[in-house]
């Protein structure tokens, strides 16, 4: 017998109560969505135009969740997925569906982030696949719980539907073919190490130097013609395989020919500005991290790149350096998930850039940044999704804007 967990809410539905649904569409958090007279009910792991089984785990004001317990009419998109643990661990909301309809889905979810949350009309165009749709993450950080050694120890992600709860993981398909080699290696060290914290994360980065565990070993990686430096535990793209098409892409965006100067905002280890350098007369990069800041100079250097200066940023004041310069500007923005800091993005309307180019790993925030944009006198002309996270429901997109 099922418990009724504390607070459940029994309107709509009593708990476990089980119903059959139509899934009709999917949201941009990859879940399926059904509908049971007009009562919205969000089920993961289905695809639409699929008849399922489904249980009742939680009511909301609006709408319910449940959990899949059987499909009785497949979707064609519908495929065995290639991971044992696929629909209990909580990272690959797509892994049972063709890749094809996985980049049909991710258009649709930035066009209606796009036309929903910003009221922006601009063509999207299709997603530009992974090269790897496996096999291609270069970064893994799998968690761990457990006691003192000799002890039970979970490593892995977090269980499908829990924020606490963790599924134990030897194996992750999305993962390097090196990173799957090392990791039965640095399981086993940390199950046997005579101390450790009872819980915590592992590091295995894939870089040049091979996989990495120390957060702060200071590693390679190369994009196009450049190297670049950084910590192992910092922040660096982890789809190496897509990562020149998305730099070359974003870099032509800019256009050159229009401008001579590029701004290269949130430009952290200047992935961007110094890919963009052989092109434009000048590039000024600003980052409010120092570890980044510092990371982008040195990058600069190693790749004897002279056209490129970096400067520490304060949010107040980030456009001030670049006061400066003459003629005609373009602008990279590739903000952190939650989007721009609105005073950011006041100081951008004020420096007025002829062309925007805004990369987002979140088409949401991306969308309302958009609008504010828009309102000051620009207009979206070009949306290309690509996707970085193959068997996720998460894409990246970059949009162009002119003033």
């Amino acid at each position: 017998m099922n418990r009724e967990p504390k607070g459940f809410i029994a309107q709509p539905y009593p708990y476990h109560h089980e119903l059959e649904l139509l899934i009709s569409d999917i949201t941009n958090l990859g879940v399926g969505i059904g509908r049971d007279n007009g009562w919205v009910i969000q089920v993961p792991f289905c695809w639409p135009g699929e008849k399922v089984r489904v249980k009742i785990f939680r009511n909301h004001s609006n709408y319910s969740q449940a959990d899949l317990v059987d499909v009785i009419t497949p979707s064609n998109d519908r495929i065995e997925p290639v991971c044992k643990l696929h629909g209990t661990c909580g990272g690959c909301q797509y892994q049972g569906a063709r890749y094809e309809a996985q980049l049909h889905w991710k258009r649709q979810q930035v066009e209606n982030s796009l036309v929903r949350l910003g009221k922006i009309s601009v063509p999207v165009s299709p997603v530009i696949p992974s090269p790897k749709p496996f096999g291609y993450r270069s970064k893994l950080t799998p968690h761990y719980q457990g006691g003192r050694q000799g002890e039970d120890l979970t490593i892995g992600f977090l269980k499908n539907g829990s924020r606490r709860a963790l599924v134990d993981v030897s194996h992750c398909p999305i993962a390097t073919d090196a990173i799957n080699e090392a990791l039965p290696g640095a399981r086993e060290e940390l199950r046997t190490a005579p101390k450790r914290k009872k819980g915590g994360t592992l590091l295995l980065r894939h870089v040049l130097e091979g996989v990495v565990t120390d957060h702060k070993q200071l590693v390679s990686e190369k994009v196009g013609n450049l190297t670049f430096h950084f910590k192992a535990g910092e922040f660096f793209q982890n789809n190496p395989f897509i990562l020149p098409q998305l730099v070359e892409y974003v870099v032509t965006q800019a256009n050159a020919e229009e401008n001579n100067l590029l701004v290269d905002a949130y430009c952290g280890g200047g992935l961007f500005g110094l890919s963009a350098a052989s092109r434009f007369k000048q590039v000024v990069g600003i980052e409010i991290s120092r570890e980044g800041f510092e990371g982008a100079r040195t990058n600069a250097q190693i790749n004897r790149i002279e056209n490129a200066q970096f400067f520490l940023g304060d949010a107040s004041s980030i456009f001030q350096e670049v006061q400066e310069y003459s003629g005609s500007a373009a602008l990279i923005i590739d903000p952190p998930r939650r989007g721009c800091d609105p005073d950011f993005l006041k100081q951008a309307i004020a420096f007025s850039p002829t062309r925007i180019v805004y990369v987002s790993c979140e088409p949401a925030t991306q969308a309302r940044d958009a609008q504010i944009l828009i309102e000051a006198g620009y207009r979206a002309v070009a949306a290309q999704p690509f996707d970085l996270f193959p068997q996720t429901r998460h894409v990246e997109n970059v949009l162009t804007l002119v003033r």
